[in-house]
């Protein structure tokens, strides 16, 4: 599959390059381009960041759509936009400085820089855009809907959960998606804040290596039109596949959610 032009000495199929369980790029004896590593570190720490975001950041998306006082949404609104504009860098060096001896602190691991690490900056730095579509799908659910609610009895807690939530839950999902396919593409803050270990350990204190950093680390050390290359274009043309699919996901499932009327 991929070589090293006239002078290539070895290819690696398909098959060896998605489900090898070693990366090992710059090895004197056998170079190993094993994909498995990579995608572990990139969903451990993606998954660490959707679990924490997506249920705070809903949270803090009905507060402001819902409960805080126009005073407070002129504050809170514009502060959750201007987080989701603060550089990727200034994020992963809070994590690499602050973060990580927090998290040392409390858990008494070895390695500083870890999956639990690199998932929480990633959290902080999903959640405004999963705040942000959140706010903006419950703000659209037309007031005579709550109205209505109340009118029969429903508290304003029972209006959210049953009338308003259920009425912008595609809006939601898109949302959460859209958070998803965020996370998994960044490279700054977790390639500074995980240790960038390829290791498959199932331990989310230990340190692992996504395919983002791998990009951003290995690129300007590869000579081009060498196997390594073409293994890092490989890395690449994977994560836009799954960045597509899940982008597209979005769309097709709130398309869907709309026209069943939710």
């Amino acid at each position: 599959m991929f070589g090293q032009g006239a002078s290539a000495f070895r290819e690696i199929s398909p098959v060896e390059f998605l489900t090898g369980t070693s990366w090992q790029p710059t090895s004197r004896i056998t170079p190993e381009f094993g994909t498995v590593p990579l995608l572990y570190g990139t969903m451990v720490v993606t998954a660490i960041a959707i679990g924490i975001s997506v249920p705070v950041g809903i949270m803090i998306a009905i507060y402001i759509a819902e409960v805080a006082h126009r005073t407070e949404k002129e504050i809170l609104k514009p502060f959750v936009e201007l987080l989701a504009g603060v550089p990727s860098v200034i994020f992963g060096f809070f994590a690499m400085i602050t973060l990580a001896s927090w998290i040392q602190q409390l858990t008494g691991t070895n390695s500083r820089l870890n999956a639990l690490n690199g998932g929480v900056i990633l959290a902080i730095m999903v959640s405004p855009t999963i705040v942000s579509l959140a706010e903006d799908a419950i703000t659209s659910v037309p007031k005579e809907y709550r109205e209505a609610a109340i009118a029969l009895g429903a508290t304003k807690w029972e209006t959210i959960r049953t009338v308003v939530l259920p009425s912008c839950s595609s809006g939601i999902l898109v949302a959460i998606l859209l958070g998803f396919g965020r996370a998994i593409g960044e490279t700054m803050a977790v390639l500074m804040a995980t240790g960038n270990a390829a290791n498959i350990n199932f331990n989310i204190l230990d340190s692992v290596r996504t395919i983002t950093a791998t990009i951003a680390i290995e690129t300007p050390e590869s000579a081009f039109g060498s196997l390594h290359y073409n293994a890092l274009f490989a890395l690449a043309a994977l994560l836009f596949v799954i960045t597509f699919a899940f982008n597209y996901l979005a769309g097709y499932v709130g398309k869907r959610l709309r026209r069943m009327g939710r």
